[in-house]
């Protein structure tokens, strides 16, 4: 390991250790002696010699946006590491997450995804913000996630970080639901050579990242990539005309070391669908540049300014045209107060955007601009040793409602050195987007439907208990109940013969959610995970919706997973994923149980081939949408090579 990654160790240690107490103490001890540096080299060491106690105390940064053990943050988080993905088999980001029971992801088609947590599973699911490498990746558009415009190196991924419930304090609105932030390698922890050759009956692609120095303290990654995907069918048999192509490039490159450094990265692609019955095909390019710097001090503070460009255009003739650009500054300082911490700092962003009418959609007026700012501050309180308090505050001001008001307060106690009682308590906006002021169809007048003029904010206020435990050596499980109280919810409203968009929906969400790790044996590992949802949402008086709360998700009462990971010999391994979701109720989707196979052989140190298979079960199943649009996941077997020199 180079000095600066475990220069860099030993500051993550040592703040953990003043700021948490109790099991967070242990966990910093094996943080200091190897845990935040088993990610970086995974690919040396035999993925089931990481301990469960090393995977408990992998750090975090997503919850309080500083470094902590996973085993003690006060949020119900789930990490994807580099080897659950290397394991995993899955090709795509979406597949990738996965992984995480805590959240819901349905495949529609080829290349587009409904992802959400705790619920409200749409097309354009809008209470879930996405970031990669602290880019915010939602379209302004309609507040959600085009998943088929995102693609990185899934071998250069260092982890996923999944929050489910709210973190709208921490992160601003959208984050109402839940924060995925995926989190990149560093360039130096990224070097030398790899190559990812991979065909299959559904999908083939290549990709390749190149890793060098930069002088004396820089180093340095360029990476491309190609992918091609088959169409799927609908259940009628009629072929859906979703074939994706796509390439992407890019870079990142670091300079200097923990206690001042610079990153610069960016990426830039272009994906294409095939031309579709009676339809033009779609197309998505963009690209952005990210620059971001920081600073640690020795008196444990902490200075962090970080600024990036995005520019996104979509072309589909049937829905609608966008060109989308974005400029986000954000800056962020920490500082101790004796024993307690404070975090504090603000951010500006930039929207242009332009959406020409398609077939049926248009928005009026067709181009916008927004400017967006936030102030937000939060502060650690260590009550006693093994308890802690976090109270978070933030302003966030839109064109729209102005500005929006997110607290949340989080309890931590640490029960013994190997339970961790936590509580919190949070009020999350979804601030409006294009689509619930400015959407009008068709796309000439008269108008049917209409964005509404006085479309509000939507709110929750959101209640969270959540525990966590190491009772022995090889057994680890995290369970969180919860319950979101909604208000203002996006409705359907019939005014003289004609729909506008208001906020005549409320409610409960209430649910459970948990997972664990088991090791069985030296070479063998088990995890679980799922959760169960119950909402009890309806319209407020006065209101008089049509739709029927469509609307608001289509989600299944309880999903289930089981995954077994297991080291045949030194150079064999095989994986097992086993998926259940129960129906979906509206649309009516049904329950499907889904087996994913994969194994590997390291043929070299440097050199690992892989079958993976993907739908053992069924030759297809629907997931999502309803009955005459909606498409069948097929059966699919991916053979990928990898070489890393």
């Amino acid at each position: 390991m180079r000095v600066n990654a475990a220069t860099e160790d030993r500051r993550v240690a040592t703040q953990v250790w003043r700021h948490r107490g109790g099991m967070a103490r242990k966990c910093c001890v094996v943080a200091l002696l190897g845990s935040t540096t088993c990610l970086a080299a995974a690919a040396s060491r035999e993925p089931i010699d990481m301990s469960i106690e090393e995977l408990s105390g992998l750090t975090v940064t997503s919850v309080s946006r500083h470094a902590e053990p996973l085993s003690g943050a006060a949020a119900s988080i789930f990490v994807i590491t580099s080897e659950d993905i290397r394991r995993s088999g899955a090709t795509s980001l979406p597949e990738v997450l996965r992984l995480a029971p805590n959240l819901e992801v349905a495949r529609i088609d080829t290349g587009a995804y409904a992802i959400t947590a705790r619920g409200f599973n749409t097309i354009i699911a809008n209470k879930l913000l996405v970031l990669i490498d602290g880019r915010v990746v939602y379209s302004e558009l309609f507040g959600g996630v085009f998943w088929e415009a995102q693609d990185v190196i899934l071998g250069d991924i260092e982890r996923i970080e999944v929050i489910s419930g709210p973190a709208a304090a921490t992160w601003g609105v959208n984050a109402v639901n839940g924060v995925i932030n995926v989190i990149t390698r560093k360039a130096a922890d990224s070097q030398g050579t790899l190559a990812t050759v991979g065909a299959g009956n559904r999908e083939a692609g290549v990709s390749l990242r190149q890793g060098f120095k930069l002088g004396d303290d820089g180093h340095m990654r360029l990476y491309g990539k190609v992918w091609s995907q088959e169409e799927t069918t609908r259940e009628n048999g009629v072929e859906a005309g979703d074939q994706w192509d796509r390439g992407q490039v890019g870079f990142r490159a670091d300079w200097g070391r923990p206690a001042s450094a610079f990153t610069l990265q960016g990426d830039a692609y272009d994906a294409a669908s095939e031309e579709r019955p009676g339809f033009a095909p779609v197309d998505v390019s963009g690209a952005n540049l990210l620059a971001r710097w920081s600073q640690a001090r020795d008196d444990d503070s902490s200075l962090e300014v970080q600024a990036y460009y995005d520019k996104a255009d979509r072309k589909d003739e049937f829905l609608l045209n966008e060109e989308a650009e974005i400029f986000d500054l954000q800056a962020r300082h920490a500082l101790p107060v004796g024993i307690h911490r404070v975090t504090w700092g603000g951010g500006y962003r930039k929207v242009r955007d332009k959406s020409d009418p398609g077939q049926f959609f248009a928005f009026v007026p067709s181009e916008q601009e927004f400017d967006l700012y936030n102030l937000f501050g939060q502060v650690e309180i260590r009550v006693t040793q093994d308890q802690n308090v976090t109270l978070g505050l933030r302003y966030e001001h839109n064109d729209y409602t102005g500005w929006e008001t997110l607290p949340s307060i989080r309890a931590a106690y640490q029960l013994t050195p190997s339970q961790l009682l936590w509580a919190a308590v949070s009020r999350p906006v979804r601030s409006p987007a294009r689509l619930d002021r400015e959407i009008v169809f068709p796309s000439q007048p008269p108008y049917f439907l209409a964005g509404g003029p006085n479309f509000d904010a939507e709110t929750a206020t959101v209640y969270e208990l959540g525990y966590r435990a190491q009772p022995t050596a090889s057994l680890s499980y995290s369970v969180t109940a919860f319950q979101h109280r909604y208000d203002n919810l996006r409705s359907a409203q019939i005014v003289a013969g004609q729909i506008f968009i208001e906020n005549g929906f409320e409610g409960d969400v209430t649910g459970l959610e948990g997972w664990g790790n088991l090791q069985v044996l030296p070479a063998w590992r088990l995890g679980w995970g799922g959760m169960v949802l119950h909402k009890d949402l309806h319209l407020k008086p006065g209101a008089n919706d049509p739709t029927g709360g469509s609307n608001l998700g289509n989600d299944p009462d309880y999903q289930l997973m089981l995954r077994s990971s297991h080291n045949l010999t030194e150079k064999h391994e095989l994986d097992f994923i086993i998926r259940h979701v129960e129906e979906l109720p509206q649309p009516e989707v049904p329950a499907y149980t889904a087996l994913d196979a994969r194994i590997g052989w390291h043929v070299t140190p440097a050199m690992e081939v892989s079958l993976a298979v993907r739908n053992l079960l069924d030759e297809h199943h629907p997931e999502f949408a309803n009955a005459v649009t909606r498409s069948e996941i097929e059966r699919s077997a991916f053979l990928k090579v990898v070489v890393r020199q």
